[in-house]
């Protein structure tokens, strides 16, 4: 900060951008530009070719961008101006960013629904720009969720690669990104789409009860074992079973809930990807905390409760139960799978940070939280003796924790939200936070240094 004439504190300037980073913005903003035209182009050819152009530019000024942004300067976490664009602190273009975003979002959930005539809506042209990719893929053509699928794989890898090079230093996030990459890629595009290409059902193998809540649904079930067939079918619904009951709480126990939310879900890998430049932007209120836990674990009860009772009127002990059922069933899809994961959990990202829908909303991140929390190994140590209170911890943590605060006391930080991404370690200039796997006992001791420094003051 520098000094006005009066004393006071002035705002400074925000650097100048030089000509090749408005050279390579301008082809992201021309990328963006071109797919928008894809939409009003009544010509299926010129659309198409505006389509992969637009998709070229905009993932190669991306990945250009962030070689000139972070890969000539030296290695190290940089968040300077983030208060000060109004791209990273709810100006302008934030706003306008997460008007753009939910609007995708409701278009997509709500607008796009095939006519029968393979018409689309507004999304038609862009969904069916994809035609041939879909085709060599799916083995069928393009629809709203082909197209979603794609986009959403394009933004983790294309922005994974920003990552790679923002944090390269770091080994702990290199192989963290690639490991959400390959899992959204891999589990959550090819995978699904070569099933389907197969004539089997579209299941997402990195995606399980209570996150993909129907997974664990009596109709899911029987759907699963009826078209996935006797081997593929009986597969499915172990493998969804037994991830979410069995090797779900065995690998929170020995890692915490970072083995999911930050290395395998695609909910978190948009996060930390995507989601990166918008992390500071989380609440580290009391008051933030106190709504987190008012909304999380109520949803994690409603799905739990939800399942029960749709298990136990498909045995045919309770068959009344089925008018309640199904509309709860309804309700539980539009307002928490659609509205709060997507509209608001993504379109959300430059007004309150990148993991929304995580922190507020994800029962499977409530499940995870409540093992971790009580039952898990896995804690983050601090030495409050090394800690200088510079805050960046406190700034990369997009949970809304305030990590400086228990290193200043040097207090391990074991909190059920805590999603072990590790940028609090990375962005430590002095080595404090450290994430560990150790054994139970002490997990909730303070720094022994702390407590050493402290006994020689007193003496």
């Amino acid at each position: 900060m520098a000094f006005s004439p009066d004393l006071t504190l002035t705002r400074p300037p925000v650097p100048d951008t030089s000509a090749t980073e408005k050279t390579l913005l301008t082809a992201v903003g021309l990328g963006l530009l071109a797919l928008l035209t894809v939409a009003f182009d009544a010509d299926a050819g010129r659309a198409r070719l505006s389509f992969w152009v637009g998709l070229l530019l905009l993932s190669s000024g991306t990945l250009g961008w962030a070689w000139y942004k972070f890969g000539r300067t030296p290695a190290g976490v940089q968040h300077d101006n983030m208060w000060l664009r109004g791209s990273t602190s709810r100006g302008a273009v934030a706003w306008l960013t997460a008007v753009v975003l939910t609007g995708f979002y409701v278009v997509l959930y709500w607008f796009s629904n095939n006519d029968g005539q393979g018409n689309f809506g507004p999304l038609n042209q862009l969904v069916h720009a994809l035609d041939p990719a879909s085709l060599a893929l799916r083995q069928r053509p393009s629809d709203q969720w082909f197209l979603y699928g794609t986009f959403y794989t394009l933004a983790i890898l294309v922005m994974g690669g920003r990552a790679l090079w923002k944090y390269r230093h770091s080994p702990y996030q290199r192989i963290r990104t690639v490991s959400v990459m390959l899992f959204q890629l891999g589990f959550a595009f090819l995978l699904p789409g070569l099933l389907l290409a197969f004539q089997k059902p579209e299941y997402y193998f990195s995606y399980f009860w209570p996150l993909k809540y129907d997974y664990l649904f009596p109709g899911t079930v029987s759907y699963l074992l009826k078209d996935g067939g006797p081997a593929l079918g009986v597969f499915m619904v172990f493998w969804g079973a037994v991830m979410s009951l069995v090797a779900t709480p065995v690998l929170t126990y020995f890692f915490g809930k970072r083995w999911y939310c930050s290395w395998v879900c695609g909910c978190g890998g948009l996060a930390e990807t995507a989601g990166d430049p918008y992390r500071h932007l989380s609440d580290k209120s009391r008051t933030a905390w106190r709504w987190e836990v008012r909304i999380i674990y109520p949803i994690l009860a409603l799905i739990v409760l939800l399942t029960a009772l749709l298990w136990l009127g498909a045995s045919g002990v309770a068959p009344a139960l089925q008018p309640i059922t199904e509309p709860l069933s309804k309700f539980y899809g539009f307002a928490i799978g659609s509205v709060f994961s997507g509209v608001i959990g993504v379109g959300f990202y430059p007004l309150m940070g990148s993991r929304v829908w995580c922190r507020f909303g994800c029962p499977m991140a409530a499940y995870l939280g409540l093992l971790q929390k009580h039952f898990s190994r896995f804690r983050i140590s601090t030495n409050g003796g090394q800690c200088i209170s510079c805050g960046n911890c406190s700034n990369v943590c997009e949970m809304g924790i305030d990590v400086k605060q228990y290193a200043q006391r040097g207090e391990p930080i074991i909190r059920a939200s805590c999603v072990g991404c590790g940028l609090c370690s990375t962005a430590c200039p002095r080595g404090v936070l450290n994430l560990e796997n150790g054994p139970r006992e002490g997990r909730y001791q303070s720094s022994q240094l702390i407590h050493a420094d402290s006994l020689r003051i007193l003496s």
